[in-house]
């Protein structure tokens, strides 16, 4: 299964939030919704990276080309 994009990943882990907050869960319900939480962050994170490594050759080839 791939990853979802980062729009989605972060929308979902924004309900997931707002479900933990909300509370009323078993504690069975309420781990499962944290790991999901953590697995939808680290999605949303390599996506972060993968487009500030993007913006940062965009960059240096502007750069490279001014020089």
């Amino acid at each position: 299964m791939t990853d979802p994009g980062y729009e989605q990943a972060r929308d979902e882990l924004a309900e997931v939030v707002a479900k933990l907050e909300a509370g009323g869960l078993s504690l069975e319900d309420s781990l499962a919704l944290w790991e999901r939480g953590e697995a939808l962050a680290k999605i949303c994170d390599r996506h972060l990276a993968g487009a500030r490594e993007r913006i940062e050759t965009a960059l240096a080839a502007v750069e490279a080309e001014s020089e």
